[in-house]
């Protein structure tokens, strides 16, 4: 009887987690004790994988709920705010790329002049 009880507390608290086989083991327990008919059985283990789910879904509603709380108050970047760093750092490199290649060509330029700013014939 301490193990039914045991049982019955388990799918009364665990339902969320219990799995359809230890549910079933549960109510066929149930209809050996006499405590309810095979029958009472199946549709107890109906009901309790029933509620079963909708915990689990409420689970992980709630588990999602505290995720993106907790996401929020760290400041922590969401993946679009990340993909717009991206192209902004893109951006910038290819600028400086061209910035580059624009201050390479001036000094190639005027590696060819004098001191007085003319193009030396050398």
């Amino acid at each position: 009887m301490k193990d039914l009880l045991k049982n019955v507390m388990y799918a009364g608290i665990g339902a969320a987690f219990l799995t359809r086989e230890k549910l079933e083991e549960v109510g066929k327990e149930l209809a050996e004790k006499g405590s309810m008919s095979v029958d009472e059985g199946k549709t107890f283990v109906d009901d309790l994988l029933k509620k079963s789910e909708s915990a689990k879904n409420n689970l992980e509603q709630w588990i999602g709920r505290k995720v993106e709380d907790k996401l929020k108050t760290c400041r922590c970047a969401n993946a679009e705010e990340i993909a717009e760093l991206r192209r902004r750092i893109a951006e910038l490199e290819a600028a400086v790329q061209s910035e580059q290649r624009s201050g390479e060509a001036a000094r190639f330029a005027d590696a060819g002049r004098g001191a007085d700013g003319q193009v030396s014939n050398a």
